[in-house]
């Protein structure tokens, strides 16, 4: 496996457990103490996406394919945590990535 596919799938298990971290706080579970490693798997997230467009452009690849999934990301503090337009944000970064992902490998 070439480097940017090992970067796209190591950030898409990232994005998968903070999506599933996030519909636990959506859903009210361990609010207290899962609040901070959802954080810091959302930073993990951006950073995933940002490698994985820079190992895509030195492959030659297209990097671009990611810079909607990037910006949908770096919005997500613009919705109030917990609001309809939060998780449905969420919901867009996730679809973009997969899309950008597809078009990066």
């Amino acid at each position: 496996m070439s480097a940017p596919g090992a970067a796209l799938l190591g950030t898409g298990l990232l994005l998968t457990l903070l999506l599933g971290l996030g519909v636990s706080l959506q859903l009210g579970w361990g609010r207290r103490r899962a609040r901070w490693p959802h954080h810091a798997l959302y930073f993990a997230v951006c950073a995933g996406v940002l490698v994985s467009g820079v190992l895509a452009a030195l492959a030659g690849r297209r990097w671009w394919a990611l810079l909607p999934a990037l910006a949908l990301l770096l919005a997500m503090p613009r919705p109030r945590p917990g609001s309809p337009a939060h998780w449905r944000l969420a919901l867009a970064c996730a679809a973009a990535f997969l899309v950008g992902a597809w078009g990066a490998a």
